[in-house]
């Protein structure tokens, strides 16, 4: 459907309130823990007496931007793909809404799975779940660590020489200064980032995998994306990240790892524990039976602490509830997996360089094309360097169809022994 410029003026002013609603929602922020809570919880583990973490949240009153959000829905109306497209955000953050005003109760829960799924999640085109796929990858990275993988040479690299390397590779990618690398000597995380700014731990040091897979994770996606939706000319919210979009945006993100060949078996297996844990929280375990499991995948106390703590933000620690956010990683990989080998299929690459024009879902790119193809919607201002090689991911693209029709399961040993 065209539309006017009188309509896209109108959606343009919605688009205007949508932004100025929600400024202030930062769901992430209200759903975490204070920095003591890990220090009180740890000295008590190594002494033997473990208990659960007391863990309080911000109360909110959000009624004013829920009632802007509901007449920000009514006004877009349906029909229309921009209008249609401005009340799937509002409603997602009218979720959001709800469940930061909903923040330790039982209530997360449900409000939780709405905006980001969870592990029992059917993935595309399959009957197999998230749960399944984590269980997969957990296998596989068991074998590797039993000896079946190659052994690689460690590598430490520390905060100060990863920030060096980091600018000079984000300087000439984005422009000087344009995404700014920092380390933080209070940062949890051994790392953070957002549109604009890259923080490192500063104690913190880092192989060569969690180099480049912040370079093609955090800078070549999240940052990128923020970048590409500023510079939008009519909707400025594809510069936010509204909660409808992130299990695309973690997606992408995390296929841009494998894309550029930055992503390793213990990484996935990592992904793969936390939607585990996220199961096991649901189907009643506490914050202490958590940690331990993550103890005894091989994690560190002071990981398991962080990992923990990710499942169960914005609940209560006693078991029953979870903040289900970690269930997007594999579901989205697999998702976008799945949507750049249909597009190759389909002839239809053009739709993955659209992805990267803001904080876009995958149904967004279908829905908005025909803004795209009027110049509504502008066509992205970066690409991430192993996108704008079309051709070499094409031809991986095309090896992974080609490859799904066999099936490991019907191979014998005698089918590998090639020649006399």
């Amino acid at each position: 459907m065209m539309a006017t410029s009188t309509d896209i003026d109108r959606y343009a002013e919605l688009d205007r309130r949508l932004v100025a609603a929600t400024r202030g929602m930062h769901v992430l922020q209200y759903v975490s823990w204070p920095a003591a809570t890990e220090q009180c919880f740890l000295a008590a583990w190594r002494a033997g007496r473990p208990c659960l973490p007391q863990v309080s949240y911000p109360r909110c009153d959000l009624a004013a931007t829920r009632a802007e959000l509901d007449a920000i829905i009514a006004a877009a109306g349906s029909g229309h793909p921009i209008g249609d497209y401005l009340a799937r955000n509002a409603r997602s953050w009218r979720i959001a809404a709800d469940l930061l005003d909903a923040l330790g109760t039982p209530a997360v829960t449900a409000l939780s799975v709405q905006l980001y799924g969870q592990p029992h999640d059917r993935l595309p085109g399959s009957t197999l779940t998230s749960l399944d796929a984590a269980h997969h990858f957990i296998a596989v990275a068991d074998e590797v660590g039993n000896g079946a993988g190659a052994a690689e040479p460690p590598d430490e690299i520390p905060a100060s020489a990863l920030r060096e390397e980091l600018c000079a590779r984000l300087d000439a990618f984005f422009g000087a200064g344009v995404v700014q690398v920092e380390t933080d000597p209070d940062l949890i995380a051994k790392a953070a980032a957002g549109a604009t700014r890259i923080r490192l731990r500063a104690a913190a040091t880092f192989t060569s995998y969690d180099r480049d897979q912040l370079l093609n994770h955090e800078a070549f996606v999240h940052s990128l994306t923020a970048l590409n939706g500023r510079a939008q000319p009519c909707l400025k919210s594809l510069a936010r990240a509204s909660p409808r979009i992130t299990a695309t945006q973690e997606g992408l993100a995390v296929f841009a790892e494998l894309a550029s060949g930055s992503i390793d078996i213990m990484r996935m297996q990592r992904i793969s524990l936390r939607i585990l844990a996220i199961d096991m929280a649901m189907r009643g375990a506490d914050f202490i039976e958590v940690f331990r499991f993550f103890l005894q995948a091989g994690q560190s106390d002071a990981d398991s602490f962080a990992s923990a703590q990710r499942v169960f933000r914005g609940v209560a620690p006693a078991g029953g509830a979870a903040f289900t956010k970690d269930a997007v990683y594999l579901h989205g990989l697999l998702a976008v997996h799945t949507f750049f080998r249909w597009a190759l299929r389909h002839n239809r690459m053009a739709l993955c360089r659209n992805l990267f024009a803001g904080k876009l879902a995958l149904r967004d790119v279908f829905a908005l094309q025909a803004q795209f193809d009027d110049g509504t919607i502008a066509a992205p201002r970066h690409v991430p360097p192993w996108l704008q090689h079309a051709r070499g991911l094409a031809g991986t693209l095309a090896f992974s169809l080609f490859s799904n029709r066999l099936h490991l399961d019907q191979v014998k040993p005698e089918d590998l022994a090639l020649g006399m």
